[in-house]
C-alpha cells in the first residue's frame, strides 16, 4: 500500500463508520440525557420488582413479608393505606420507609404508582362478598384476656390454645407467641395477618375463624383483643435464651 494514501484511507474510514452508525458502537458512553432517571420510572413491575419484591415476593405472594397479592387485604387496606406505609415505612419492623420525604428514594408519584399498581393488579371488587370491611386500625381500648379466648375460640385449632403451633395435617404451623417472631411484627401487622389471612398457607380471613353451627366472623373487638394478646408475649430481650442481668 502506498503510504502517502493511508491518511485519505483512515478518514474515510471514519466517515463511513459515522454514517453506518458508529454512535451505537458497544461501549461507547451514554449521555446523561439517554439515562432514565430513577425518578421518572413509572412502570408498576418495575417499581415492584426493584422496591417490594424482595420481602414480599416476586408475584406478591411467598415471600418473608405480608402477601400483597390478598383481595382481601388490598379490600380492607385501601389503597391509601397501602400508599401511606410504602412511604413512611413501619417504625420497629423490617419495612422500611421508600418516600423521599421520609428518607426514601421515591417521589409521591412513584408510591402512589406502587399502591394502585398493587390494588389493580391482584384486587378484586368481591373480594369481600357483600360482607362489611373491619377496620384497617382499631381505636378501641383492647382487653388482652379476653383476646386469650377469643384466640382459644377461633384460632387454637391451627396455632394451638397457647399459640406456641400445632402439627396438623398440612405440616407444622410455627408459634405465633415466640418473642423473636414478635419482635419483627407490628401490631398491625398481626392484625392485617388476622383480618386478610393468608391463603397461600391455608389461613382463613376474618369471616371464616370457626366452624360448624357456631360458626361467625371475628368480630373488630375479638381482632383488636387478640392482637393486644399476642402482643403481651412480646420481651425486651428477643431471641436471648436467657434473661440479661447486669
Amino acid at each position: 500500500m502506498n503510504v502517502r494514501f493511508l491518511p485519505l484511507l483512515l478518514l474515510g474510514c471514519a466517515v463511513a463508520l459515522t454514517a453506518t452508525g458508529c454512535n451505537d458502537a458497544p461501549g461507547k458512553p451514554k449521555l446523561a440525557s439517554e439515562y432514565e432517571r430513577p425518578d421518572r420510572v413509572f412502570d408498576f413491575a418495575t417499581l415492584y420488582k426493584q422496591n417490594c419484591a424482595a420481602c414480599h415476593g416476586e408475584s406478591g405472594r411467598n415471600g418473608a413479608a405480608i402477601s400483597l397479592a390478598n383481595p382481601v387485604y388490598i379490600a380492607t387496606a385501601g389503597v391509601a393505606n397501602i400508599s401511606r406505609v410504602t412511604s413512611a415505612g413501619v417504625a420497629g419492623t423490617m419495612m422500611p420507609a421508600f418516600g423521599i420525604k421520609a428518607g426514601g428514594t421515591l417521589t409521591d408519584r412513584q408510591v402512589q404508582v406502587i399502591a394502585q399498581g398493587i390494588a389493580d393488579t391482584w384486587g378484586q371488587a368481591s373480594a369481600l362478598g357483600g360482607q362489611a370491611a373491619v377496620a384497617y386500625a382499631s381505636s378501641a381500648q383492647a382487653d388482652p384476656a379476653n383476646g386469650q379466648k377469643a384466640f382459644s375460640a377461633s384460632c387454637a385449632r391451627c396455632h394451638g390454645a397457647d399459640g406456641t403451633g400445632l402439627t396438623t395435617d398440612k405440616g407444622r404451623v410455627g408459634s405465633l407467641v415466640d418473642p423473636a417472631y414478635l419482635a419483627l411484627i407490628s401490631d398491625q401487622g398481626l392484625r392485617s395477618i388476622i383480618i386478610a389471612g393468608q391463603p397461600e398457607q391455608g389461613m382463613p380471613d376474618w369471616r371464616s375463624d370457626l366452624t360448624g353451627a357456631n360458626a361467625r366472623p371475628l368480630t373488630e373487638q375479638e381482632i383488636t383483643d387478640i392482637v393486644a394478646w399476642l402482643a403481651s408475649h412480646r420481651t425486651s430481650t428477643p431471641g436471648q435464651p436467657y434473661q440479661q442481668h447486669p
